[in-house]
């Protein structure tokens, strides 16, 4: 059965994305995955469904050029948005920390989050409404030291989920975000290889909770801050 429904995900080529895109997939959305770098293509299965578009998601005219193709396909319209995309750096504490790593790790979580969101804000209004999901951390309700930037630009991102689900809640577009701790990937695994494995969360266990709110079962959710870290 053909989609009736597509779904952008951003770092749909990541640890977690991949896992993100193979559940969406399964449950029948048409899924477009930007990426930008080749090396990233192999992580992903090409499978019906999945729709592969390069883009910068740091560049406007980028962001705007993959939410068309997002939007490309009148029989299954854009219902779904899934930012993925940021990063982590340790470093000093703030009175020795440059302030050019605190504005990377703000540009970092950030940016891509509010183009692509902007982006394709117009889309799902006119489709009557759909679910965003953008990822924050437990690290912003639960700060460490060394991490300023990255804990802030998490926090912020959570406010500016909340933001857009006030601004755009009589449109029928909700947006939640999900606070991860340490996921279970082979990159985590590989920086931490003595930590308790047994505690941290699969991608696939998450993947499942980002599912749920793009549903129609999730559709009374939103605004919130999802703790998805499990024992972690």
């Amino acid at each position: 059965m053909a989609p009736t429904r597509t779904a952008l995900v951003t770092g749909g080529t990541g640890g977690l994305g991949t896992a993100v895109v193979e559940r969406l997939l399964d449950d029948g959305w048409r899924v477009v995955v930007p990426w930008v770098a080749e090396r990233e293509l192999q992580r992903v299965t090409p499978r019906d469904g999945l729709v592969l578009a390069e883009a910068d998601l740091f560049d406007p005219a980028a962001v705007a050029a993959v939410a068309k193709e997002a939007s490309a396909d009148a029989a299954a319209p854009l219902r779904g948005v899934v930012n993925l995309v940021g990063g982590f750096a340790m470093g000093a504490k703030v009175a020795d920390a440059p302030i050019d790593e605190f504005d990377a790790q703000l540009r970092l979580n950030l940016r891509p989050t509010y183009l692509v969101t902007q982006a394709t804000l117009p889309a799902l209004v006119a489709a009557g409404g759909g679910g965003i999901v953008c990822v924050g951390s437990r690290a912003a309700l639960q700060p460490f030291a060394g991490a300023a930037g990255y804990v802030t630009g998490k926090a912020a991102v959570i406010a500016f989920a909340q933001a857009v689900a006030v601004e755009y809640r009589d449109d029928g577009v909700r947006c939640n975000a999900i606070l991860p701790s340490v996921i279970d990937t082979p990159a985590n695994r590989a920086a931490m290889p003595r930590a308790d494995h047994a505690k941290w969360v699969a991608p696939a266990r998450i993947a499942g909770v980002v599912a749920h709110l793009l549903s129609d079962d999730g559709a009374v959710t939103s605004g919130a801050a999802i703790p998805v870290y499990g024992r972690a």
